[in-house]
Parts: structure tokens; C-alpha cells; sequence
């Protein structure tokens, strides 16, 4: 969590890792850096049918989040499905609006046949949102109009509403007199906080700060919660290790540990092209993090792993760790066929899986497919599809399209590696697991390091 800018003009609007999902969701789709708002753009013709059809979800949650009737009646009468889409965390427009207390935009919605008692990834209702808030009109609204206090699951109603759990805060809870920002230095920049370098009882760390604006917001508050939620459940060499939270002051924190070589990212666009023995020990750091992540039963899909997301760990960059979980998914499996029921355009547009891309029903493969673009990366130099803006990239993907490999040294190996682990269909996409034994086997063959100086400066 050190070493990069929060926001990447790749990014689909994640933001902050602990940020407003309503918001974050329905930032710039285009990858226009800065997180614009779209909802100026309701009577543009976007380039694309296919880029104008799935931002019209994050429209009309945009709009009924900034209170505009207009522009979300004007959307209803466009596409009259609308009036149920679901972000990612599967909240509804009317969630949006129950949350803020929006009683003309919640009305309307209604008239246009919104469920009423839809539930969100935490099983809230919207009432349930509007008794959260405190938004006393909109609780007899909801209430007068049949709705269920906090959702209906099959015929059982729960008797409270469900948010990520916490463990015991008495292991991981800072006292924020602790912190030390004095010489702090900022490392990125969101929508909704900043990352900065501080100390921590004399340990440089990096901290996630978010706004105290933003620190009443319920959104943000379960975001946040359910981010350390998985932080704390994580111990591994590579991945970044959580030190602590701020939960009980403003503003909310998040403590991890400070990683002083940056990202890959910047690595790459600093060294360029990595020689084939340093890709693949990269590569199995990033491996090996994963496939952690993967375990079952309690799979962890990171869904935004890019370069930027992974941290060296010094100078040096002798190995790496994987790091911002802000859009991970923490889901219990059954057996390792599972498909996860999550749809919705989250991560990076130019490392993003295809299936995601067309809003499918995806599982943890869609980190293998990000995986593949990586190594493609440190192979080549380049970022894959350099010659595409962002949302194209993916565009290009998603209709079988694959980067070119143009290196001298993308071993058979390498490349083979590299075109299962991005297959068009994720079932056909090797697990980590097996990719770290590949990994290993090549990495045993290869030749020594001064042989690929000289083949490479001939």
C-alpha cells in the first residue's frame, strides 16, 4: 500500500479501497482520470452501444445519488429495467435514494415497479438503509408502500441487518495519538481519502486515511469494514501485511506496512522490459500471493490486480507483494467448480477478464486472466494493448483479441503459460496452484542471466 497514486486512469472508478461503492461505482468509465461524475453525460451519445448500455447502471445510481429526478425519470423511460439495476455490492437505485433520504427520486422509482424489498450484499433493504440513516419521511414512505424492514429471505425476514463481520477489535485497534504524521509524505490520492507515509511507534508505515467527510457516510463505513475484514484474515509473505484500523475516531485509517520500492508499475516504466529471470521470479511472488488468496474454502478474488496494485518490497526489488484489496470479494465455496453469482465492471479496464467485461457470471480465474496481462507486461515492457486507450483495450479483449508478443525473450514456455492463463474461457484457465509448478520448472531451465544481456544488446 505504498509507492502509488490511489486512482489510475485504467481504473473502472474503484477509488479509494474503502470508498462510497455508490459513488465509486459510477465514476468515469473511460478512463479519464480524476473520477469525473457522469451525470452530465445522460443525453450523450457514448462511441459505443455496448460502453452506452452498461454505464446506464452507473448513471442512474449516480443520479439518484446526487438527487437529479430528471435525469433518472429520463433513464426510466429509456430502459424501464433500470429501475432494478444493481452495482456490484447489488444495491438498487432505491437503496441509493432510501440512504440519502431522496423522497421524490425513491417515489418514482416505486411508480416504475422497484422492488421494494431488495436486498444488498450485506441483505439490507432499502428501509433497512433509511432506518440506518435516520431518514425518518422516507422510513413511512418505504413502510406505507409494504416494505420489509430488512429484506426477505425466502420466508424468513432477519431480525437485523447484516454488515461485514469484524474481529476482535482489541488485536488490531489503533489509538490514533499513536500515529505519528509529522514529515509525512503522501503517496496517492482518491475520491474518498489518501494513502501518506507516517510512523506508527517509530515503524514507518502507510496509512489509508479516509475523509472525515466522508467518515458518517453508512457506505463508506461498511466499505471500509469490509476491507479490514479481509486484511486481518491475511498472513502470508506476499501479501501485504495489515498492522491495523482506526475504526472508533474520525477519520477512519487503515494501517499497513510500508513498502519502500513502489509498484510495479513504476518499476517498469522506469526499467522497461525485465529479463526473463526476473519476470519469472516476480512472477511466482505474485504466484504465490495468489494462490494464498485462492485458498478454499474461503476464496479471496482480488478483482483489480494490475501493476499498480503490486508492491516491491525495497529498492532492490529482490521480491513482491500484493496489495489493495479495496474490490476484493471474500466468498465461501463449496467445491472448486463454484461459479460466484457477481456481475459488474470492477477492476481495470486494460488487465480486466472478458467476462467481466460483458457483465457475466465470473469466478477467481478472472485474477488468473489479470495475472496473464502482468507477466505479458514485464516481458514486453509495455502495458498490453499500449496502443489502445483504456476502455478499448478491454473492448478488444472481450472480442478475442490478445497482445502481440513481440520479445526475443518470451521463452515457449513463457508464452505458453501466458495464452492459458488469459483463455477466452476461464475453465480453460490454470489455477495458481498449477501455475507456480510451471513457473518453477521454467525457472529451473533457464539460462543464465548474462546469456540474455548479450542475445538481447545483439
Amino acid at each position: 500500500m505504498s509507492g502509488k497514486g490511489e486512482n489510475s486512469d485504467e481504473s473502472t472508478g474503484s477509488g479509494s479501497g474503502s470508498s462510497n461503492r455508490t459513488a465509486a461505482a459510477v465514476e468515469d468509465h473511460g478512463g479519464g482520470g480524476g473520477g469525473a461524475s457522469p451525470s452530465s453525460g445522460v443525453n450523450e451519445k457514448a462511441p459505443h452501444k455496448e460502453k452506452s448500455r452498461m454505464s446506464k447502471t452507473s448513471l442512474i445510481l449516480w443520479n439518484a445519488h446526487q438527487n437529479d429526478v430528471v435525469a433518472v425519470k429520463r433513464l426510466l423511460e429509456e430502459d424501464e429495467t433500470l429501475v432494478n439495476a444493481r452495482d456490484y455490492d447489488s444495491r438498487t437505485p432505491l437503496h441509493v435514494a432510501s440512504l440519502h433520504g431522496w423522497i421524490q427520486i425513491a417515489n418514482l422509482l416505486l411508480d416504475h415497479g422497484a422492488d421494494i424489498n431488495a436486498q444488498d450484499r450485506w441483505k439490507n433493504s432499502p428501509l433497512a438503509d433509511a432506518e440506518g440513516a435516520k431518514k425518518h419521511d422516507m422510513i413511512k414512505l418505504l413502510t406505507d408502500r409494504g416494505g420489509n424492514s430488512y429484506g426477505q429471505t425466502g420466508s424468513h425476514f432477519d431480525s437485523k441487518p447484516v454488515s461485514p463481520p469484524l474481529p476482535n477489535k482489541c488485536d488490531w485497534e489503533i489509538d490514533p495519538t499513536e500515529l505519528d504524521f509529522s514529515g509525512s509524505n503522501l503517496i496517492g490520492k482518491g475520491s474518498f481519502g489518501e494513502i501518506v507515509k507516517a510512523c506508527w511507534r517509530g515503524t514507518p508505515v502507510a496509512i489509508k486515511r479516509i475523509l472525515p467527510s466522508l467518515s458518517d457516510d453508512r457506505l463508506v463505513v461498511q466499505d471500509f469494514r469490509h476491507e479490514v475484514n479481509l486484511l486481518v484474515k491475511l498472513r502470508h509473505p506476499n501479501i501485504v501485511q495489515f498492522l491495523g484500523a482506526v475504526t472508533e475516531r474520525k477519520p477512519l485509517m487503515l494501517i499497513t506496512e510500508y513498502l519502500r520500492g513502489g509498484d510495479l508499475h513504476q518499476h517498469l516504466k522506469e526499467k522497461g522490459a525485465l529479463t526473463p529471470s526476473t519476470a519469472v521470479n516476480f512472477a511466482l511472488d505474485i504466484a504465490r500471493g495468489m494462490a494464498y488468496m485462492h485458498n478454499e474454502p474461503n476464496v479471496i478474488i482480488h478483482r483489480d490486480l494490475k501493476p499498480r496494485n503490486v508492491l516491491l518490497v525495497n529498492s532492490n526489488a529482490d521480491h513482491l507483494k500484493v496489495g489493495d484489496f479495496g474490490l476484493s470479494k471474500l466468498i465461501k465455496v463449496k467445491n472448486s467448480h463454484d461459479v460466484y453469482k457477481m456481475t459488474g465492471e470492477t477492476g481495470s479496464y486494460r488487465y480486466m477478464a472478458p467476462e467481466v467485461f460483458k457483465h457475466r457470471k465470473y469466478d477467481k480465474k478472472v485474477d488468473v486472466f489479470s495475472f496473464a496481462m502482468i507477466l505479458y507486461e514485464m516481458l514486453e515492457g509495455n502495458p498490453p494493448m499500449v496502443n489502445y486507450e483504456p476502455y478499448e483495450a478491454a473492448k478488444h479483449v472481450a472480442d478475442g483479441h490478445r497482445p502481440a508478443f513481440r520479445a526475443k525473450s518470451y521463452l515457449p514456455e513463457l508464452r505458453e503459460l501466458t495464452d492459458q492463463c488469459w483463455a477466452a474461457d476461464m475453465n480453460k484457465r490454470p489455477p495458481f496452484l498449477e501455475i507456480l509448478k510451471r513457473l518453477e520448472k521454467i525457472k529451473e531451465n533457464l539460462v543464465p542471466e548474462h546469456h540474455w544481456s548479450l542475445f538481447n544488446s545483439s
